[in-house]
């Protein structure tokens, strides 16, 4: 009996691609912890923006974030935010395509933006806080635990 590797059926692609390849991915996203460093260490240049429904931006969300619903995200809306800096949109998680939307939303308007891998479930997942209420909240000077990769 010869076995095959399912893995192996399509060969990996040539070093330089899969440099390539996984640089745009870094490019397109983020994650829960390098977003919560950057906000702990007051990196100024993200505005982190919460797609979600304000309600449930209300009920919880990353400190520091504005609520901007997607389906809110009109043109002359997005007219008003600083051209300089890069948004990182996010959502509930992998189950919800709003973060994607806002993304989307955001970058044909001419800003750099960044989707947040697994939104608002993998922030909680990673022990970040959460702020509630209308005030955004802020993660600066916050001590933070290793994520462990």
């Amino acid at each position: 009996m010869t076995t095959t590797s399912l893995v192996l059926d399509v060969p990996p692609a040539r070093p330089e691609q899969s440099a390539s390849a996984m640089r745009d991915k870094l490019r397109f996203h983020t994650d829960a912890w390098d977003l919560a460093m950057d906000l702990a260490n007051g990196i100024e240049e993200i505005i982190v923006i919460d797609t979600r429904r304000h309600d449930h931006y209300l009920a919880g969300h990353i400190p520091g974030a504005i609520s901007l619903p997607h389906v809110e995200m009109t043109a002359e809306r997005l007219a008003s935010l600083d051209r300089s800096r890069i948004y990182i949109s996010y959502c509930d998680g992998i189950g919800c395509n709003g973060s994607t939307w806002g993304a989307f939303k955001l970058a044909s308007a001419g800003l750099k933006v960044k989707e947040l891998l697994g939104g608002l479930d993998f922030w909680k997942r990673d022990g970040h806080p959460v702020a509630t209420g209308p005030s955004a909240g802020s993660l600066r000077d916050h001590t933070l635990t290793s994520c462990g990769c």
